[in-house]
This record gives C-alpha cells, structure tokens and sequence, in this order.
C-alpha cells in the first residue's frame, strides 16, 4: 500500500497540532482543517514543510454537513484518498444551564458532536474500498460516567454522543476493515487552559501531574498502526486516572 493520508480537524494548534506533525514526520500526507486559525494552520503547515513532509491546510467549517463532505472529497481529489480521520476539533464554553442560549446550546452539538458523522459518512466509502481504515474522535474524561455537568451541559452530551457514535461506527465499519475509536481526555497542557487553572488541577490528578500533547500523539499513533488493528469501539481515558 502507497502512503497513509491523514485528515486531522482542529489540526491548527493544540493536540491536533501535535499530531499532524508527529505523522507528518513519519511520512504521512496530512491535510489540517481550521475554521477560525489561520495563522496558527499556517505556521503548522511551514512546521511540517520545514521537516521535509508534506501538508496543507484548509478552511473549513465542519459543522456545515456540504462543507465537511467537500473536504474529504478535495483531499481525495487531491491526494488520492483518506485513509484516517481524527477528529480533534471541539470548542466549548461554560455557562450556567439556565442561562445558556438555544444558539449557544445548538453549537455545541453543531460542532463537537455532528461533525463526526459528516466526515465519518464521508470517509467510509473509499476505506471501504480499499478495506482499511482508522478514525479516531476525541471526547473528554468522565464522559461515560453521564455525570451532572451544570456549566458544559450542551458540550458533554455532544462528547457522550461521540462515544456512543463511535461505538456505532465500529460494529458497522470493523467488517471492511476499518476501526473506530475514541480518546477522552482529562487535563492536558495543550495552550488552550491558563497555566494556574491546570495547576490547581494537579492535586486531583491520581497520577500527580498534567498530562501533555505527547501523550495524546502515543495514543492515536497506537490507535493508527497495525498493532491496533482488533482494537475497535474502544474509549481510552488520557486523564492519569483522574475522572474515572
């Protein structure tokens, strides 16, 4: 089989940064899709390029069901195919339930839950075709737990739909085989959280200390080799014990 071509989404900074970089040095073609980053996608793609890989990024609000779909056929038209989709796009805010808007609300889900689908749909045919495949969907710690969630409400259903999606995914895609997979992060330095807030974190972490954009990279490259070829429907917690 010729290379591996990766679509990472929320690719521009942060976990998904670290991850098209890591496959990119390994060979990968990645293609990164930001909606609001652009500066950020850009420096991304002049890291890859500057190492010797190959990368592009492109906008694209996946929350929109055309645009999503339009895509992965861009990058299909482009590279030839798509052979894993790892979605890390998944903004949220805090607001109390009772306040939250039915915009804010419907975003949540329009951004963190929905787009997994778009893009899962949009990718099976050609992972079917050539019978492999790897998607991975970040959800986040405590999300199987279906706690009270007063100030994420919207956004930790939308991460317990991802599990549930995932889970779909995986008995539907593991006869052609293609496996389907979730990371549920705990607290992670990936630049998006202040520094004081994570330390304040870390004395109800079991393990001792926050966890880091490396430690998701081990994960997902796990979840995109061979050696993961029978793990399928799984959610693996990257939260040093904390939430679980």
């Amino acid at each position: 089989m010729g290379e591996r071509v990766a679509v990472i989404t929320g690719g521009a900074r942060g976990i998904g940064r670290a991850i098209a970089l890591s496959l990119a040095e390994s060979g990968w073609p990645v293609t990164i899709c930001y909606r609001t980053s652009a500066r950020e996608a850009g420096e991304t793609v002049e890291a890859i390029r500057g190492k010797g890989g190959r990368g592009q990024a492109v906008a694209c609000d996946v929350s929109d069901p055309k645009a999503a779909e339009g895509l992965i056929r861009q990058v299909e038209k482009e590279w030839g195919r798509v052979d894993a989709l790892v979605n890390c796009a998944g903004p949220y805010h805090r607001v109390e339930l009772l306040e939250e808007t039915v915009e804010g609300w419907h975003a949540m889900f329009d951004n963190n839950l929905h787009p997994v689908f778009y893009l899962s749909r949009a990718v099976a045919p050609g992972m079917i075709a050539r019978k492999w495949g790897r998607i991975v969907s970040f959800s986040m710690a405590t999300a199987d737990q279906l706690v009270g969630q007063p100030q994420l409400t919207a956004h930790y259903i939308a991460k317990a739909g991802v599990l549930v999606l995932t889970r779909s995914l995986a008995r539907v895609l593991a006869p052609h085989g293609i496996t389907v997979n979730a990371v549920s992060p705990g607290f992670i330095d990936s630049g998006s959280a202040p520094k004081e807030e994570l330390a304040a974190m870390v004395k109800r972490i079991p393990a001792g200390y926050i966890g880091g954009t490396q430690d998701a990279v081990g994960v997902v490259r796990f979840l995109l080799s061979e050696e993961a070829r029978y793990v399928t429907g799984a959610n693996i917690h990257l939260s040093g014990a904390w939430g679980i």
